[in-house]
Order: C-alpha cells, then sequence, then structure tokens
C-alpha cells in the first residue's frame, strides 16, 4: 500500500495555506509543510520511514544520515526499519550545524561514517542546500554517499538527483511558489508574518535589530 504523505501531513494539520511563512532560504511564501506537526505521531512517522526504506530498496548502505532536528528523528526510525528488514545493524547518525551554517559531524559520529555507505535523509526540501551540506559532510569523513531521501520536495524542477549527483528520491511533492522579501505580495498587503512556524520569529527579531 502506497503511503500518501500530503495527505498525512494534512490530517495532523502539517498543510497551512493562506498564511506568511519565512522559509529557512529567508524566501517568503504563503504556503508551508509544518514537518514538525508530524512527529509527534510515532506510528505515522515510522510508518513514513518505512517508505523510505521501499523507495531506496534498490540501495545498498551501513549507515543513515540526517541533519538536526528533524533528520535526527528520522535517521533513527529510518535506520531501525532497514536494519529490520535487511537482517544487519545499520546505523542512524546526524549532523549539526556549525557557527557558518554549515553541517558537521560532532560527538564522534563522524567514526560511524568512515568507509561505510550512506543514505542522506530529510523532511523537506525548498533549495536541496541542507541535505547537500551534509553530503559534503558525510564525503568529509570519509563516507560515500549512494542516496538522498525526503519527505516532501518542494521544488521538483530544481531539486533533482542531477543537482546532488546521487539517486534522489520523495516522497511527495507540494509545489511552494516563493517570494523575494522584496517582491512578496503579503509583505506588500501588511498580511503579519507567522511567527509560530517556519522562520518568521528569527526574520522579524533581525528586522527589529536592524
Amino acid at each position: 500500500m502506497s503511503f500518501d504523505i500530503i495527505k498525512v501531513l494534512e490530517s495532523v494539520g502539517g498543510v497551512i495555506i493562506d498564511d506568511h511563512f519565512v522559509l529557512k532560504s529567508g524566501k517568503h511564501a504563503s504556503k508551508y509543510i509544518n514537518k514538525d506537526a508530524l512527529y509527534p505521531h510515532t506510528d505515522l512517522t515510522s510508518q513514513a520511514c518505512i517508505a523510505f526504506v521501499d523507495k531506496t530498496q534498490d540501495l545498498d548502505y551501513d549507515v543513515v544520515v540526517g541533519p538536526a532536528l528533524g533528520g535526527i528523528i528520522l535517521s533513527q526510525w529510518t535506520a531501525w526499519h532497514a536494519s529490520k528488514q535487511g537482517g544487519k545493524e545499520i546505523y542512524g547518525v546526524y549532523t549539526e550545524k556549525n557557527k557558518d551554517e554549515d553541517q558537521i559531524f560532532t560527538r564522534g559520529y563522524d567514526k560511524f561514517v568512515n568507509g561505510k555507505k550512506v543514505l542522506i535523509v530529510e523532511d523537506v526540501t525548498s533549495t536541496g542546500g541542507s541535505a547537500k551540506s551534509v553530503l559534503d559532510a558525510v564525503r568529509l569523513a570519509g563516507g560515500e554517499v549512494v542516496g538522498v531521501v525526503v519527505l516532501v520536495n518542494r521544488n521538483p524542477s530544481e531539486v533533482t538527483s542531477e543537482y546532488f549527483g546521487v539517486p534522489f528520491y520523495a516522497l511527495g511533492e507540494f509545489i511552494v511558489e516563493v517570494y523575494e522579501e522584496s517582491n512578496c505580495p503579503m509583505c506588500k498587503e501588511s498580511i503579519p508574518v507567522n511567527q509560530q512556524i517556519g522562520h518568521g520569529r528569527k526574520y522579524m527579531e533581525a528586522k527589529n535589530v536592524n
């Protein structure tokens, strides 16, 4: 049975429209996928990671890596299900941002990646930047990235296998039109930025400082 990630996210209030959001990239949008709405529902999160394993069944990997914070949950569940299905232990580790906003391995997790084949997992991607930063960290640690898989791809025309240079998969697509601040229709209409979801709070704090 196929796993419809968009319907699942809708069922837990994770698809929001007709609002004013600031994305991780700094761009603005009127729609938002709130992947954090999924994580309290452990059974649904587990099912999503089973779908990750099924989607990447042709890949051979030893370690699953995701970027903190959401990627921690996804890497653990995916590694657990891959271990059960494959009959061998698959490690689940994660990267964290440094002061330059680059994903790096801390806590000695690079040792689990060195010389290993790695699957990267991510929740929602708009530019592919976070997963690409994880990919760079894996290679720097001596690992081989064999694929990238995400819950939702918001930019399927640009975030592709060609972009990563390895096989890329998404459980679903949710195309969101994004705007630079200078060209944002919500800004022009003085619609308040949502500070509870997305990166609106940081955006507003930065504006208030300036």
